[in-house]
């Protein structure tokens, strides 16, 4: 039963994300920016796809790479679909407080106004914590060497874009984006 609430974690993932670009197409907001700045980011979805089998892979007994687990356990597979879950409303959280400022990738052309409330109130990147949420969820749901590996990659992934985009809002924001990283810290 876990490792398909590990699978449909995904789906919903992927699914909170198109939604949210779809609705901004619709009002002539081109959301997806990704691999604007850096053409090395499109080394990330291949990778990414990959990740998206292992899950599916283990959860539906497919051919994978590995299926050795570190240790199995009931508990610990639960704790990850509540983490899974904790993210998952964490991420929509975020999109709907980002509202019409989200963007994948940064929006160098026509960034939107500086979003400081809702999950950004207590957060400055609440969606990648969410997505390390739901990574560090789907480890322990399936704790294996290869998972374990994309969490430490992703984590270390995700920090690079912060920093990234922490240097834009700083040089187009200013003061403001300066205020707002006093009262509210990076991750948690």
């Amino acid at each position: 039963m876990t490792g398909y609430l590990a699978a449909l974690v995904i789906i919903v993932m992927i699914g909170l994300v198109l939604a949210q670009v779809v609705l901004l197409k619709r009002r002539g907001i081109e959301a997806v920016k990704f691999g604007k700045i850096d053409k090395t980011d499109f080394i990330i979805p291949p990778f990414a796809l990959f990740y998206f089998y292992l899950v599916f892979a283990e959860a539906f007994h497919w051919p994978s790479v590995t299926t050795q687990r570190f240790l199995q356990s009931e508990a610990l597979a639960w704790a990850g679909v509540t983490c899974c879950l904790a993210g998952l409303g964490l991420l929509l959280w975020s999109l709907v407080s980002f509202g019409q400022s989200f963007r994948i990738g940064i929006d160098a052309e026509q960034p939107e106004q500086l979003v400081t409330t809702g999950a950004f109130a207590i957060s400055r990147n609440p969606i990648y914590v969410a997505f390390a949420v739901i990574l560090m969820g789907q480890f322990l749901i399936f704790p294996n060497w290869i998972l374990m590996i994309y969490t430490l990659a992703a984590a270390w992934l995700f920090h690079r874009q912060v920093l990234r985009e922490e240097a834009f809002l700083k040089q187009h924001y200013g003061a403001a984006f300066a205020e707002y990283c006093r009262r509210v810290r990076r991750y948690l």
